[in-house]
């Protein structure tokens, strides 16, 4: 493996945690509303966080399909 190419590997991987984190933290303050009706203490959030940050894309998709609470029968 060349230099350029680890480089190049590393920047990805930070690029997709950067993005991730962003993703993260705006479902954290404002998305967890929608996914779950339960109160979620500060704790919880902080944990999940490195979770929500990985699996950005995933998440993204369950907020897309989840429902507003209100909105559950």
């Amino acid at each position: 493996m060349t230099e350029a190419m680890a480089v190049a590997i590393w920047l990805g991987l930070a690029g997709w945690m950067g993005f991730g984190l962003v993703i993260g933290l705006g479902v954290i303050l404002f998305g967890l509303k929608r996914l779950t009706a339960a109160e979620v203490p500060v704790r919880v959030r902080l944990l999940i966080l490195p979770g929500l940050a990985a699996l950005w894309p995933v998440v993204l998709l369950r907020l897309a399909a989840a429902r507003a609470p209100e909105d559950r029968a």
